[in-house]
């Protein structure tokens, strides 16, 4: 009995993964036994394949947080991204798809184009678009979700501290970088998000969205919002799934992230797109010179981009629901915005949400 209960533990991190994946589609258990196995394998298991073999002779679970941190999964996204690329051949595209949408139930109702014959590859596939009316955008409220998935965590921002899930946190500056988008700021503003709240009385609050492997990966303006600055960190892209933020401590700070940071009608306002293992692509539309997963790019480091020009002192303006970006096959989208006090979230913490329905409002 006791041999059982230590290789159940020592089996954590696929088993937890495969828990959530269940939970993350909304599928009965019985239904996630029959359905998760075929993509949780290929699209989690292989990272921790390696980590077994070691477990059985005495690996602690912070061995092996190092390990999978190891892990060049920078590469192997690369390599799954060349493969969404590969065209495939028009008798083969509806099995394969079928299977994706059998495992993660996916409503191709909803696609503007439900032919899965037209996908000429799983790119194609994985950024397909929504019909025009399948995602109403909320009037009555100020702030609505930039994206189909749930709700990881949200509320105030504390102690320069934001939480990826509930009780594990990172550091907000370590986060966005040194917040160089602003100058001449106040000499008593010490900690950096006493510098992020431009308006005496208001907060800092937090978002996070975790967009699963079978929900719509575009994603959209939360706000009436303008854009001054872009900041890229290249970073590790281990899986972001709820179960593995759990596990590792600041994953988001590890993560490769596209951090877009600018101003709406109550102060700063920033969207963080965090890719995840075989999401190193993440593609914003209104900049072209943005490469991410890049082999120029070292981890550690991060390069920043001005919207903000001596012919254009706006930046680029975003209206709400307005498209602003993609990922490929699913990752996490962190929203960090200043408001009043009274600001209030519509939300609740684990739920379904989709693009366009409310966040929060004054």
């Amino acid at each position: 009995m006791c041999t059982l209960v230590t290789l159940r533990r020592l089996q954590f991190p696929q088993l937890a993964l495969r828990r959530r994946l269940g939970q993350l589609t909304c599928m009965s258990r019985s239904a996630l036994k029959l359905r998760s196995w075929p993509l949780t394998i290929l699209y989690y298991l292989l990272p921790f394949a390696a980590l077994r073999p070691l477990a059985r002779v005495g690996w602690r679970p912070t061995s092996r947080v190092a390990i999978y941190k190891s892990v060049p999964t920078r590469l192997l996204s690369r390599a799954w991204g060349r493969l969404n690329q590969v065209e495939l051949p028009t008798w083969l595209r509806k099995p394969v798809y079928s299977l994706y949408i059998w495992t993660f139930g996916v409503n191709m109702k909803e696609a503007a184009v439900e032919d899965l014959h037209q996908y000429r590859n799983l790119s194609e596939f994985f950024r397909r678009k929504l019909k025009p009316q399948a995602r109403p955008v909320c009037d009555s409220h100020c702030v609505i979700s930039p994206a189909d998935g749930k709700i990881l965590h949200f509320g105030r921002v504390k102690n320069c501290e934001v939480e990826q899930v509930k009780g594990v946190t990172y550091s907000l500056e370590s986060f966005l970088g040194p917040q160089t988008w602003t100058e001449n700021l106040p000499i008593s503003k010490t900690s950096f998000q006493d510098q992020l709240v431009t308006k005496e009385g208001n907060e800092l609050y937090h978002c996070v969205i975790y967009l699963a492997p079978g929900d719509y990966h575009c994603f959209h303006s939360p706000t009436d919002w303008k854009v001054f600055h872009r900041r890229h960190f290249p970073g590790s892209l281990m899986s972001v799934n709820p179960g593995v933020a759990r596990w590792i401590k600041e994953l988001f700070c590890y993560n490769e992230r596209v951090v877009l940071t600018g101003g709406w009608q109550h102060g700063f306002f920033s969207l963080t797109a965090v890719g995840a293992t075989n999401v190193g692509s993440i593609r914003i539309y209104f900049d072209r010179d943005l490469q991410t997963n890049s082999p120029r790019y070292s981890k550690g480091s991060h390069n920043d981009m001005s919207y903000v020009t001596n012919n254009n002192q706006d930046g680029i303006v975003m209206r709400k629901g307005e498209q602003l970006g993609e990922f490929n096959l699913g990752s996490t989208i962190v929203l960090i915005f200043e408001a009043p006090k009274d600001f209030t979230f519509n939300l609740k913490a684990g739920q379904k949400i989709h693009f366009g329905e409310a966040v929060g409002s004054l």
